[in-house]
């Protein structure tokens, strides 16, 4: 990497460069530098509002990039060690589609863990692909899922080896990763290519000490969420391409859904996030390793609380464990996650990024500080000592294996109907139910609804947890296929 050459911020460089012109505005945004909308102004700052701007011709066009765009993202598929790379400004999960989409195409199927993002399975909903699922292990202590087995990833390749794709998590909410460079080795000597979630890994490319990078691992295409540990704006996002693929058409396939109205804060915000990471980046995410064990290490020694790491790798389901990740199970106090979660927001204005019926998260990167984990350690041994209580009842599992019936796409253009969520039992769902975050479906269309699938809604519904996906806000009927295609059966 040339370091030199990672110090420009082409996009950054031009945008000031037309704030500079005080160029006269008869083009769209309505705002027109933010003297239409004041108010809007006095919230976001006049310097915000001057750099809202549309494309022209100084700053290029991200649908087809010719100029200071076109730099920007030759310098970050460098700086991620990519063939190319693509600024994605409506968020991951438009790069997630992108991947799949440029893989698959209808009937055509791709091999995938479950507990995936719905963004994976919305992509199957749009373009017809078969998932052929390897259903992780859970760690029934925790109350998450694991990693892919290499040999159930073998298992399903040799079953399958007309699939066209595998799709891996590395790392997944938690943490968890299988084993990625041998999963890509398997899958190229198939002639299958290698899709990356690595929207929980952007800094695996800038981190000597930590996991190895899908781009390092020889992958074919990733989704990177550079908002989430990269310092970037918030929807903004990366897709990376390797040296085998079609990257002209990749391109194609991001200008389906992504918008024409590319925004060059978002952009701008890219730009910027890669030159920290590319000159600074390792000395970041050692830091952040070293705070992350610091919580760990004050946290399991308040009792109750279980902040696990590298000690679960058993270099096959666990094959590694991102170490900048803090996740605490909390079953032992007697208390879901999402419990624990709403008392920090609640009682001690700490926001954590989510609780599940097991587990919180908090997530760390380059911007925490030591005082602020303290406090977090702090408020969570209070917390212990105030609201402990017998978890003789508790849930302990996160992940039930599904029965699927149909592709997604089948079962979500399929004729529906609600019924009451007690009365759904052995149905086939036709939408998602999912907690967000962090976002991984409960039940997808086509699943078969079972009366733990239902208990397991009704204990998050019960212990506070946000669903979403269903048309029904509140979760008290679901949709269901009103009949089955002939030759499905239940």
């Amino acid at each position: 990497m040339n370091r030199e050459k990672q110090k420009h911020t082409p996009i950054v460089t031009a945008l000031q460069a037309v704030h500079a012109q005080r160029i006269v505005p008869f083009d769209v945004p309505g705002h027109k530098h933010g003297r239409g909308n004041p108010e809007l102004t006095r919230l976001l700052g006049e310097q915000c509002m001057r750099l809202d701007v549309n494309s022209m011709k100084p700053l290029d066009n991200l649908c087809h990039p010719v100029s200071v765009i076109r730099e920007a993202e030759e310098l970050a598929a460098e700086a991620f060690n990519a063939a190319a790379a693509f600024f994605m400004v409506n968020g991951t999960t438009s790069a997630v589609q992108a991947m799949i989409l440029s893989a698959c195409k209808k009937d055509e199927k791709i091999i995938l863990p479950r507990n995936v993002h719905r963004s994976v399975i919305n992509a199957l909903v749009l373009c017809g692909a078969e998932p052929v699922y390897v259903n992780p292990q859970i760690e029934k202590k925790l109350g998450i899922s694991l990693g892919m087995s290499l040999d159930s990833v073998k298992s399903a390749m040799t079953s399958h080896p007309e699939a066209k794709a595998i799709l891996v998590n590395n790392p997944t909410y938690y943490g968890i990763c299988s084993n990625l460079p041998a999963i890509v080795d398997q899958a190229h000597q198939r002639g299958m290519l290698v899709l990356v979630d690595e929207a929980h890994g952007t800094h695996l490319s800038f981190a000597d000490d930590l996991l190895v990078a899908a781009m390092a691992a020889g992958d074919d295409l990733a989704a990177v969420s550079m908002h989430k540990s990269g310092g970037s704006l918030t929807q903004s996002s990366l897709l990376l391409c390797g040296p085998q693929v079609n990257a002209r058409y990749v391109r194609q396939i991001i200008n389906l859904t992504q918008t024409t109205s590319g925004s060059y804060l978002l952009m701008a915000s890219l730009d910027l996030s890669r030159k920290v990471l590319a000159l600074n980046g390792r000395e970041i995410f050692r830091k952040v390793s070293e705070m992350a064990a610091y919580a760990r290490e004050e946290i399991n020694q308040i009792g109750d609380y279980y902040a696990y790491g590298r000690e679960l790798v058993n270099r096959d389901t666990i094959f590694d464990f991102d170490t900048t990740k803090l996740a605490v199970n909390t079953l032992a106090m007697g208390l879901a996650g999402i419990e624990v979660y709403s008392l920090l927001r609640d009682e001690y204005d700490i926001q954590i990024e989510f609780g599940d019926i097991g587990n919180i998260l908090a997530y760390l990167s380059m911007g925490d500080r030591i005082q602020d984990l303290e406090r977090l350690v702090s408020a969570l041994s209070e917390i212990r000592r105030r609201y402990k209580k017998d978890g003789a009842d508790m849930l302990s599992y996160e992940y039930i294996n599904p029965r699927v019936h149909m592709t997604p796409q089948q079962a979500f253009y399929a004729e529906k109907t609600a019924v009451p969520l007690d009365q759904s039992v052995n149905r086939i769902c036709s939408e998602f139910v999912m907690s967000y975050p962090p976002g991984i479906p409960i039940l997808a269309p086509g699943e078969q609804i079972t009366a733990d699938i239902v208990a397991y809604i009704s204990y998050s519904k019960e212990k506070g947890c946000s669903l979403t996906g269903t048309e029904d806000p509140a979760v008290s009927t679901i949709n269901v296929i009103e009949e089955l295609p002939h030759g499905i059966m239940v």
